[in-house]
């Protein structure tokens, strides 16, 4: 478990409910055993580098969450350091919700899944909306993704936590059926052709 992400997330209210329920001694033991920062690791590099998407959670003046999806080529969320995040807006339905909310409250949390192999990460910080710098938009966009490029947001990570594999289903994307299909089809193709080399008289 990650160690910043104790004291983040665990609020009064949740170490109550964590007593009613009879888990606090558990997670009162992780959080003696913690560190004071938590650092990207090679592990959460890599994991969010294969990413295509992750939601994202802001909050309003009016104290109300939101989530919205975010999606693009795969790694278009970067890690550019052990502390920092970074990734490119793309034009959408002009709402401004998550850049509004930011403008006013720049706490926001990701949520990373990976249906394929069950796993999942979270991720807490503080996040910039940068409008002014052209270098950094182009820096952080690839170049073969058809979409219109508006900001750019840079998170200071300040915690984050893997989850266990329960209940989440598994599912692939296209290019991972691709994936799966290809040494089937590559072989069928093979067992054709190999009946076709056969004499029908036999």
């Amino acid at each position: 478990m990650a160690r910043q992400f104790i004291n983040i997330a665990f609020t009064p209210g949740v170490k109550n409910a964590q007593t009613r329920y009879g888990s606090r001694d558990i997670y009162q033991k992780f959080g003696q055993r913690s560190v004071s920062e938590d650092l990207l690791t090679v592990r959460e590099t890599e994991f969010i580098a294969a990413r295509d998407s992750f939601y994202m959670g802001t909050v309003n003046s009016n104290n109300y969450p939101y989530i919205q999806f975010r999606g693009g080529p795969t790694g278009f969320l970067k890690v550019l350091d052990e502390k920092t995040l970074g990734f490119v807006d793309f034009v959408g339905n002009l709402q401004y919700l998550s850049v509004g909310n930011l403008l006013e409250n720049d706490r926001v949390f990701l949520f990373l899944m990976d249906y394929a192999h069950r796993r999942r990460l979270k991720i807490w910080g503080r996040a910039r909306v940068i409008d002014d710098r052209p270098e950094l938009l182009e820096a952080l966009s690839d170049p073969n993704y058809e979409a219109e490029k508006a900001r750019v947001f840079l998170i200071k990570v300040e915690a984050f936590d893997w989850n266990c594999p329960q209940h989440i289903p598994i599912r692939y994307s296209e290019a991972e059926v691709a994936q799966i299909k290809a040494p089937l089809e590559a072989r069928i193709q093979q067992l054709e052709k190999q009946l076709a080399q056969l004499d029908p008289s036999n």
